[in-house]
This record gives C-alpha cells, sequence and structure tokens, in this order.
C-alpha cells in the first residue's frame, strides 16, 4: 500500500471552501492502494525556525542526530509516495503555517541532500499536489506565488511530478462560486481516481 500525507492548512476549517475541494480529493481516493495520513500544522502546534527552536535544529542537524523526535514530520514527508497540501490563496501565497510546515520539513539528510554537483532532493514521493481556492482570478498571474513556489519546493526535495488544481476567481464579479468550485471539485475526484 503507498502512502499519501494530506497536508491541511485549511485555516478556516469547517467553513474552508479548500477543505471541501480537499474533501472531494480525499473521498475519490482509492482506500485499497493508499493510506492515508492527515497533518494540521496548526493543530500539532508546529513552530517556526527562530531562536532556540532553530538553534536546536541546527546543532541536531550538524550532529547527524536525524532520528530526534523532532524531526519526526520531515521523516514521514520524505517517505510518503505522494503529498497533497491544501490551503487558500492568502495575500498571494498561502497561510503561513504552510510555510512552517515546510520549514519543518527542510532538513538536510532527509529530505534533501547537497554534493559537490548542489543541491538534490531525497523524498521518496513522485508526487506532490496543491488543492487551492482563491476569491479573485489569478490563473497564469505573476501576482499569484503559492503555486509557484509549491512547484519549486517540489523540484527541491525531488518529487518528479507537480499538479495544482485552483477554484480560481471565486468572489470575483460576476463569479458563482458553487459552479466554479464543482468544477474543481470534479477535477480534484479525476486526480485522485488517476493515482
Amino acid at each position: 500500500m503507498k502512502e499519501l500525507l494530506f497536508i491541511d492548512c485549511c485555516i478556516r476549517g469547517k467553513d474552508s471552501r479548500t477543505r471541501k475541494l480537499a474533501n472531494a480529493f480525499l473521498e475519490t481516493l482509492d482506500q485499497n492502494k493508499y493510506h492515508v495520513t492527515a497533518v494540521n500544522p496548526e493543530a500539532e502546534g508546529m513552530l517556526p525556525l527562530t531562536g532556540a527552536n532553530f538553534a536546536q535544529r541546527e546543532k541536531l542537524v550538524e550532529e547527524g542526530t536525524l532520528d530526534h523526535p523532532r524531526f519526526h514530520y520531515a521523516r514521514q514527508f520524505a517517505q510518503a509516495d505522494v503529498v497533497v497540501f491544501a490551503a487558500p490563496l492568502w495575500e498571494l501565497s498561502f497561510p503561513a503555517i504552510l510555510k512552517v510546515y515546510i520549514e519543518n520539513v527542510s532538513v538536510k539528510g532527509l529530505t534533501f541532500g547537497c554534493d559537490a554537483d548542489g543541491l538534490f532532493g531525497s523524498c521518496r514521493g513522485s508526487r506532490l499536489i496543491f488543492l487551492t481556492t482563491r476569491g479573485e482570478r489569478y490563473e497564469n498571474s505573476e501576482l499569484e506565488q503559492g503555486s509557484r513556489y509549491l512547484e519549486a519546493i517540489s523540484k527541491f526535495f525531488g518529487f518528479k511530478d507537480y499538479s495544482c488544481i485552483a477554484a480560481d476567481g471565486m468572489d470575483a464579479a460576476g463569479a458563482d462560486p458553487r459552479i466554479i468550485l464543482a468544477d474543481a471539485c470534479g477535477r480534484a475526484r479525476g486526480l485522485a481516481a488517476s493515482l
């Protein structure tokens, strides 16, 4: 059975439109093929890398103590076959808690490495998926930085395939958010069924 890691950054909780999109994906996923582990970085109490938290991490990495409990999320991320991020567009990107999660799983020797040729990803996963909802129309806009960042970070970690499904322009003038979300949910179901 393959491992799918679902990172829930739907900060509006049960009222989140992004959560509805994620649910469409997860409900369609073949449970006989994938074991799903969900992580909510906010509920898990993840902290940004600052002060003593950062110093401890750097010391452990320098010592090569990568089996330390604080690297649990990095090991989990590195071993997943598929990673799915769910987060809304937020200030042209995504909520800060997703960046906090990425900082915590970016561990040299676990999720990436470095040699004479430069950086390389060391995650086992083949696929990283981003599910998002956006109030305005940002498809193909240089202002949208969330998907661009995650596509780059997927390459950094060594994932071979990146996909983004966005319900774009849900609050735009003249838009029907129900139709837009239903269309994105259909695409999410199609992607899940193809895995």
